[in-house]
């Protein structure tokens, strides 16, 4: 059975899963839906139509399920879906989505999300990804699995992220970053491929060879931009990651593609 501290204040219509320990001085809305065997610590809120998976551990003063910072939100029951087994530490922050976005934030498993790190409304966030100390994504920001972005680094609205990318710290992130791609700077540049993070994911040599070189011959070959994506396109059946970055490259609308400094 669930173990919910006299403190706390959980609202009728919550819902809260088996073994799940809700702290003191929580709050729980009358839309929410906690999975089983989480543990609310103590002090946290969680509010709006929330569903959280089971697993999750989620520390005091985070927030899930606050209204959009947006200014068209008019209090339409929108929605944050959080999946199992997410890490929320003090004073993260993630807010429901808007209709004109969707009306849907989603979280995937395994996150692991530092203090005041927030997930704006519309996000689409991948699973096993970390954000560091106040890591921060503008509305619709999509995110794909095992990114990690560091501290203190804002992504702005709009902006895709994809798989396996690493984000250095104090980083604006204002223009889409390929899959694999590790950025810095103040604001945010292309640096190259997040090699550490493809070798913990049992790329080989001959493969990283394979995506390296590719990576060079659009990124640094001669012509213009352009000219470089289209010559490229044939080295799509080399390799699962190169088809993988171009696909992403292909579907941008929103906001430019992240480039290296010397290319921008």
């Amino acid at each position: 059975m669930s173990k919910i501290d006299p403190t706390a204040r959980v609202a009728d219509g919550a819902a809260i899963g088996e073994g799940t320990e809700i702290g003191p001085y929580c709050i729980i809305g009358p839309h929410v839906v906690i999975g089983a065997n989480c543990k609310l610590i103590g002090q946290v809120t969680v509010i709006g139509h929330t569903s959280v998976g089971e697993g999750c551990v989620i520390s005091p003063f985070a927030v899930l399920g606050g209204a959009p910072q947006d200014l068209s939100y008019k209090g339409e029951p929108t929605r944050l879906e959080i999946g199992s087994g997410c890490t929320i530490r003090e004073g993260a922050t993630m807010n429901v989505g808007t209709i004109k976005g969707g009306g849907l934030t989603r979280v995937g498993s395994g996150g692991y999300f530092m203090n005041n790190s927030h997930v704006g409304h519309d996000c689409m966030v991948g699973n096993n990804v970390i954000f560091a100390t106040s890591a921060t994504l503008g509305g619709h920001c999509e995110i794909g699995d095992a990114v990690y972005i560091g501290g203190l680094s804002a992504v702005h609205q709009f902006t895709r992220i994809g798989p396996q990318v690493m984000v250095g710290g104090v980083c604006g992130v204002r223009d889409d970053v390929i899959p694999f791609g590790l950025v810095n700077g103040q604001y945010a540049a292309l640096e190259g491929l997040n090699l550490i993070g493809m070798k913990r994911r049992k790329f080989t040599k001959q493969r990283l060879a394979t995506v390296r070189a590719f990576y060079q011959k659009l990124f640094h070959g001669p012509g213009m931009f352009a000219e470089r994506i289209a010559a490229v396109q044939p080295l799509a059946d080399e390799d699962p990651a190169i088809a993988e970055i171009l696909d992403f490259i292909g579907k941008g609308k929103h906001r430019p593609l992240c480039l290296p400094a010397l290319a921008k």
